[in-house]
């Protein structure tokens, strides 16, 4: 079946090329903009694009072998993920226990001192083997070839208008929901913080996309199909709701009137990109704005946006856009004490992250790449 997103390639490069000439005449007589294209930021987004379109070819392919209950080593998975945690708890444990007495003895803090080196390497592997096992095993029961079978084709809606409606409305509503998801929840952030991760916005950001959604734990598209919504249907669906999104990452359009309340557009977008806290966590509809009016999350353009993370990461490396949160996630795993941070580093939101991160340096306890080495703050 024809790819509309690979189709429109063409339609991407030659619009950019048009913008690109508005924006340096722009740029001419009103000085520069961050929608100005730069060729660093320009070969990552195209980088990140190319990679959103290779890796999830291959990724698939290779995690499909430890999918639990699916996988021929599915089993070795879950396996990994239970000793991993019961080796964490027991070094939790004799980490910090000591003997009665005024000191511990130097055998006990030799196991306490081998006890806290184990749990860093134990604790995140607990942690990602078990998401790993989760996020797997759910996507492979929900998707939509699998809903079809097991009952969705003996509710066929078929391929008129009415069914294309239903997979167009609906994907956008459950988009709305993992997009919202991605921004209040560490895991899913790791995944969707690429795009955010320009300081600039033009056309080429929308294909600064994500290149680990299967590592993500989603609230499935693909129940549609269990509901008679033929899947080559959905696969357009998507592909329709993605083409839409990319024209909406311009500052070329400013406003489209009366359409601004129905519709998600440049302007919400772009407040969507913001890095003010008035515009965090906000608009994160992608065709409909209803959504984020219905359910609190709507915020008009007021100020100019400045666009990029609270914390940029300043790089223009694809694979360390692509990896630097997983990597931070981890670090912050290893370092943990207890399973309550070691589960919220990953599954509360990543102002929590920060919270706790100040917390814990208030306490004396900063997460730290060696704890030995750790200074007490005063």
């Amino acid at each position: 079946m024809l790819d509309l997103t690979v189709a429109s390639i063409p339609v991407y490069f030659g619009t950019m090329a048009a913008e690109h000439r508005h924006l340096r005449a722009r740029a001419a007589e009103q000085g520069p903009s961050p929608a100005d294209y730069t060729p660093q930021d320009t070969a990552t987004s195209l980088a990140m694009g190319l990679g959103s379109l290779v890796v999830p070819l291959v990724l698939p392919k290779v995690v499909r072998h430890v999918v639990p209950g699916k996988g021929r080593y599915g089993k070795v998975l879950v396996g990994v993920a239970a000793a991993a945690a019961v080796a964490t708890t027991v070094a939790d444990r004799l980490a910090d226990r000591d003997e009665d007495g005024p000191a511990p003895s130097t055998t006990r803090r030799r196991l306490a001192r081998i006890a806290r080196r184990a749990r860093r390497v134990t604790g995140p592997l607990a942690v990602g083997a078990g998401a790993l096992a989760v996020t797997t095993s759910f996507a492979a029961r929900t998707d939509a070839d699998v809903q079809w079978a097991a009952g969705g084709a003996e509710r066929d809606r078929g391929g008129g208008p009415a069914a294309w409606a239903v997979a167009i409305a609906g994907w956008d509503f459950l988009y709305y929901w993992n997009h919202r998801f991605m921004h209040e929840v560490r895991a899913l952030w790791a995944i969707h913080v690429v795009h955010h991760s320009s300081e600039r916005y033009n056309l080429s950001t929308a294909l600064r996309q994500p290149v680990a959604d299967v590592l993500g734990l989603w609230l499935p598209y693909g129940v549609m199909a269990r509901f008679g919504i033929r899947p080559y249907v959905l696969t357009q669906a998507r592909a329709l709701n993605l083409l839409y999104q990319y024209w909406i990452h311009t500052e070329v359009i400013r406003t489209l009137g009366r359409a601004e309340e129905v519709l998600n557009t440049p302007s919400h977008h772009r407040v969507h990109h913001g890095s003010q806290r008035q515009y965090l966590d906000r608009n994160h509809g992608s065709i409909l704005i209803v959504w984020d009016r219905l359910f609190g999350t709507f915020e008009r353009e007021d100020e100019r946006v400045v666009y990029g993370l609270t914390t940029n990461i300043d790089t223009y490396n694809p694979v360390t856009v692509a990896t630097h949160e997983y990597r931070d996630i981890v670090r912050d795993v290893a370092g943990s004490t207890s399973w309550r941070d070691r589960l919220g580093f990953v599954l509360r939101g990543p102002g929590w992250a920060y919270e706790r991160h100040r917390q814990l340096a208030a306490e004396g306890e900063p997460i730290v790449d060696d704890p030995d080495e750790a200074v007490t703050a005063a």
